[in-house]
């Protein structure tokens, strides 16, 4: 008894049949895909690090990186100049007046720091490593055990600044720091997180480091940040609300060296009760790449991360971190969607549209959450893609190795009584079977090779065939480049069509496009027999006729046999188009249906004839690109008085036309039939 096709279509059925496919695929096959779904879980998981969290995952890990960037950048709070935390700075203009490059002048650095500590700011950062003598140092030391202002200055240590600081150099800082206790100045770390080349992250929290700089600076201004004290997370970035604007005020350092008496007023109400930071800003010390360098490309300062993690302690912007059996979720979940993917029987529409809305899920909901002020830095994002496709993949393949001795048969058995390629289309989709059409209007088109005939009779068959399967490739290739369905071919005739199964807005264009491309292919094959063998007969021309009309387009036969063509007074006319070009002493041809349906302006009338075998009259239409425009005005000008009864007028603007073209058969071709034409401004083909 058959199953009812709601309990065919139920999910337990589903599996049921799923794992029934999937099963038959062989011991082997089930093994390699249980192994790629393990790795796919694998790089869903650990996209960004591999477990241990030091090694960068290869190939994924870049990526996850650069997809944190740009939702980062984009999902950054747009904001104006902050005005609680201001920089002063050493610039390269300040180097080239001191004469001194490096280490930093410290005697600026004194005078500066006496003339802020004026201004009753709440803290004062240093982002300067005082780590070799300078003949200033007793002036700065002084300055800095004076200072009312709590001073956080700044500290590193080889273990964990390798790069920046040597031995003997953390020696000096060792000594220069401890002349300072006692005072208001404390060490403060500057270590900064460039793990994978961009700053991105908080330093984590090393044993025998002083806090971070921006720490040491709120806890001394009695503002300390106490959620995050042991914060390690993604810095969380803003950028400029107004283009071409900074997040900080900066202040060149000489500005605080002997200012004149008359703007100290103004400096103290604009740096009163300010975080300050004083470092450099200088080309090529100190920059650092951050989250947001791969986008904008700009490299900051070191001062400016500083900055931004100060003021990110001040608006408690703390990033809610994701838990690791969340992430662990994510990677099962991206897994199955691709094994379910993989199994669903749908149509291809149907199943991309499917696999679009994961992809959007997939890589919206990092998105999502980064617009939330969740911490989506160690998200897989990508993983999961990657991890989806692998499974897909595998599962696909298994379900293709299941049925391949099935698909083998069945294509094999009908492949005896229809093509290949349609048996495939018809085991996917069997309805295809049905017999029956529908009625379509389509652009159609004719072409055939002039003198073929009489050159078979003149060479072997081999040499016909060669020749022919080379000419009806090239012809088959433009028809194909254009987006036509070649409907046949009869001899060295071609046979196709526009409009269907598919219909598109340009298929006027396509077929006007094929068919003048046909006639110059057509031209080169010609060109190429010539030169192969000169003793072999001359080839003529590609004729080509066009016509659009409609036409009744399916699937025609019978219960053994079957074929997907058109049929129609539109398939005639395109026909007897192509064969009127012999009389005509033109290539290619067009009704006026086509050529004013085909969206094209290179058109010029040639007048309106009675086709073989027709009744009714076809006002034709030939492609002309290179024709002037001028002409093609005088041309339809004939052509209307030649409708109109007019036909010495007629004959006299063609010749007009003619004359100036003495190499064009076609308008010779013209000139003649308008003088034989009736009455009713017709000739009639004989």
């Amino acid at each position: 008894m058959n199953q009812s096709p709601a309990k065919r279509a139920s999910p337990l059925g589903w599996l049921r049949r799923a794992w029934r496919n999937v099963r038959e695929a062989g011991a082997a096959q089930l093994a390699l895909t249980a192994f790629l779904i393990c790795v796919a879980l694998f790089i869903a998981r650990y996209s960004w690090v591999l477990p241990g969290g030091s090694v960068p995952t290869p190939l994924t890990s870049e990526a996850e990186r650069a997809f944190y960037d740009l939702r980062a950048y984009y999902a950054a709070d747009l904001v104006e100049e902050d005005k609680r935390i201001v920089l002063v700075v050493y610039t390269d203009q300040t180097l080239i007046a001191a004469r001194k490059r490096s280490p930093l002048d410290r005697g600026l650095l004194a005078k500066t720091l006496r003339t802020l500590d004026t201004f009753e700011p709440k803290a004062i950062g240093i982002d300067i490593l005082f780590d070799q003598p300078q003949d200033e140092d007793e002036e700065l030391i002084a300055v800095l055990r004076g200072m009312k202002t709590p001073v956080a200055v700044a500290y590193a240590a080889k273990a964990t600044n390798p790069d920046d600081i040597e031995y003997e150099q953390q020696q000096f800082l060792e000594s220069f720091m401890a002349r300072l206790k006692g005072s208001n100045a404390r060490p403060a770390s500057i270590r900064l997180d460039n793990t994978f080349g961009a700053t991105r992250l908080w330093p984590d929290i090393r044993p025998g480091l002083p806090p971070l700089l921006g720490r040491v600076m709120l806890e001394e201004a009695g503002e300390p940040a106490k959620a995050f004290a042991d914060y390690e997370g993604a810095i969380d970035y803003r950028r400029p609300k107004y283009r071409d604007s900074v997040l900080f005020p900066p202040a060149q350092i000489d500005l605080f060296v002997d200012p004149d008496p008359e703007i100290l007023p103004f400096l103290k109400e604009q740096y009163s009760g300010k975080y300050i930071l004083i470092g450099g800003d200088i080309v090529d010390y100190d920059r650092v790449e951050t989250t947001f360098t791969s986008i904008n490309g700009e490299v900051p300062a070191g001062i400016s991360v500083h900055a931004e993690i100060i003021a990110q302690m001040l608006d408690n912007r703390l990033l809610t971190p994701i838990p690791d059996w969340v992430i662990w979720l994510m990677a099962v979940v991206a897994v199955l969607a691709g094994v379910v993917t993989a199994l669903l029987e749908w149509p291809a529409r149907r199943l991309a549209l499917f696999g679009f809305g994961q992809l959007v899920f997939f890589q919206g909901t990092p998105f999502l959450l980064q617009v939330q002020n969740i911490d989506t830095y160690g998200l897989p994002a990508v993983g999961g893609l990657v991890g989806w496709i692998i499974v897909f993949g595998a599962v696909t393949s298994t379900m293709r190795a299941s049925g391949a001795v099935q698909r083998n048969f069945a294509t094999g058995a009908l492949g005896k009584y229809i093509p290949r390629d349609i048996a495939q289309a018809i085991i996917e989709k069997p309805e295809l079977l049905n017999l029956g059409g529908e009625k379509r209007a389509i652009f159609v088109l004719f072409s055939d090779l002039e003198g073929f005939t009489k050159m078979s009779h003149a060479i072997a068959p081999e040499m016909v065939a060669k020749l022919l399967n080379r000419y009806l490739d090239r012809l088959s290739q433009v028809v194909l480049d254009h987006g036509g369905v070649i409907d046949k071919f009869v001899g060295d005739a071609v046979v196709a069509f526009w409009g269907a199964p598919i219909s598109r807005p340009d298929d006027g264009t396509r077929a006007a496009r094929a068919g003048y491309a046909i006639w110059l292919a057509g031209e080169v094959f010609r060109r190429e027999v010539a030169a192969m063998d000169p003793d072999l007969p001359e080839i003529g021309k590609t004729r080509v006729g066009l016509h659009y009309g409609e036409a009744v387009i399916g699937n025609f036969g019978g219960a053994t046999r079957i074929q997907y063509t058109a049929l129609g007074d539109s398939m005639n006319t395109a026909s007897r188009l192509e064969a009127a070009n012999k009389a005509l002493d033109s290539s290619v041809m067009a009704s006026r249906e086509f050529a004013e349906a085909s969206g094209l302006d290179w058109w010029r009338p040639m007048g309106r004839v009675v086709l073989r075998g027709r009744s009714s009259p076809v006002d034709l239409f030939e492609p002309a690109p290179d024709f002037p425009e001028a002409d093609r005005a005088l041309l339809a000008e004939a052509c209307a008085k030649a409708l109109a009864g007019d036909r010495a007028g007629a004959v006299r603007l063609a010749q007009d036309v003619a004359g100036r073209h003495p190499d064009d058969s076609a308008l010779r071709n013209l000139v003649k039939r308008m003088q034989e034409m009736n009455e009713g401004g017709t000739y009639v083909l004989g």
